[in-house]
């Protein structure tokens, strides 16, 4: 299957390189990861073509077959455009839709305004405690055991990613704090992905993701 859209390229190209599996079935795509199976977008399926009628009992019967250890029903349609209309088959299925808006550029370029602390590669143990608590200031504390096992094995993978040599995460802190912090996936061939773009909320509109 030809994936077209360049935000799913890349997010099979991070699954790729932590090590997913990823099963090409011509019409639609598998995509597992074994050591996350909470992961939602970790454990999905990706279609070539929005749902036509009648689609809605065999793609829940095809998510099933595929990824039988996955409780939470994840689709997506690639595309480029925004006119997947929410039909009664996505209906059918019980889900809540996302339109992703996906930035791209050609070349990157200083920003206007540069961070106004120090900024650094994150590499010890010290930057990534830091950087977890920096996730659970911008999206609230984990909502249970299952979200907060999930958290730490996200994190684990993207450290794993850095010490592959195949992403690097920076910080940047303000008063010794790390107040914003970002990553940088690529897989060498001319394509890089950022991943995880965040900053404190106290922190935010200074520059520092810049």
């Amino acid at each position: 299957m030809r994936v077209t859209s360049l935000g799913f390229r890349t997010d099979l190209m991070v699954r790729r390189l932590a090590g997913s599996t990823i099963i090409d079935r011509e019409h639609h795509l598998v995509v597992r990861t074994e050591s996350n199976p909470g992961f939602w977008w970790g454990n999905f399926l990706l279609l070539r073509r929005p749902l036509e009628i009648g689609d809605a009992a065999r793609v829940r019967e095809l998510f099933a077959t595929e990824l039988p250890v996955t409780t939470k029903l994840a689709i997506g349609i690639d595309g480029t455009s925004d006119d997947v209309s929410v039909t009664g088959e996505v209906e059918a299925l019980g889900v809540e839709v996302f339109r992703d808006v996906v930035l791209t550029a050609e070349k990157v370029a200083a920003p206007v305004s540069p961070p106004r602390g120090p900024t650094a590669p994150l590499t010890t143990d010290a930057d990534w405690i830091d950087l977890g608590e920096l996730r659970d200031a911008c999206q609230g504390p984990p909502a249970g055991p299952a979200d907060e096992r999930f958290r730490a094995l996200r994190m684990a993978e993207e450290r794993g990613l850095v010490e592959n040599g195949c992403a690097a995460w920076f910080g940047a802190r303000e008063d010794a704090q790390l107040v914003s912090a970002l990553g940088i996936v690529s897989d060498g061939s001319g394509v890089a992905r950022y991943q995880s773009v965040e900053t404190h909320p106290d922190h935010r509109r200074r520059g520092h993701a810049g």
